[in-house]
Parts: C-alpha cells; sequence; structure tokens
C-alpha cells in the first residue's frame, strides 16, 4: 500500500500536522476534495524536493540564505511558494537553492 503524503513526511523528519487517517480517508472520500489533493501533487513534489536537499546538506533556512546571499524570509517564501500561487521561482533562484545545498538543478517530465 502506497504511504501517504503525511507519513512520508514524517519518515523525513518533517513534523507534519496530525490528522487521524479516518478524518484524512472521509476528506478525501468527497471526489471534489480528492481531486483538489491530487492537483497538488507536482507542487508537494517539487516542495519536498527542496526541503529534503536542504536536510541532506544538514543546513538550517539560515544558513541556506547566507549561501545564496539573501535573507531567510526569501528562503521561507522560496520554501513555501509552491504551496502558493502568488510566486513562482525563478530558475535562477531554485539554481542558487540547489547550489548552496551542494546540489545541481536538475527538471525532468515524466
Amino acid at each position: 500500500m502506497a504511504k501517504s503524503k503525511l507519513q512520508r513526511a514524517s519518515e523525513q523528519g518533517y513534523d507534519p500536522v496530525p490528522h487521524d487517517e479516518a478524518f484524512v480517508d472521509r476528506l478525501l472520500a468527497n471526489p471534489e476534495v480528492r481531486a483538489a489533493y491530487d492537483a497538488l501533487d507536482e507542487e508537494y513534489a517539487a516542495l519536498d524536493a527542496l526541503l529534503v536537499a536542504r536536510k541532506t546538506a544538514g543546513l538550517t533556512q539560515a544558513q541556506v540564505a547566507e549561501r545564496m546571499g539573501t535573507t531567510v524570509s526569501a528562503v521561507s517564501r522560496l520554501e513555501s511558494s509552491f504551496s502558493s500561487e502568488k510566486h513562482s521561482p525563478s530558475f535562477a533562484t531554485l539554481r542558487k537553492y540547489a547550489a548552496a545545498c551542494g546540489k545541481k538543478l536538475v527538471i525532468s517530465f515524466a
């Protein structure tokens, strides 16, 4: 059985807001809620990639910000930008973030 996004986040050391699985199952039984939830898969995958890169590098947001030559609030906005349609980070910003974490930006289509 596939793991939920909450289970994967927890296993990666993040502390997601706990939800009773039965409650989540009831919500996702609604086709409209399920469609909206599934539509966020790409954004969650992108955010997960950022957070895993930073965690793997053992860096805080402050350390990433210093390496990028920016502020902690800018890194925080970047990490939260995938859950908001207000701002989409540029490739240049994503490259800087990746480099700050000792990674290389790779984009692929499945």
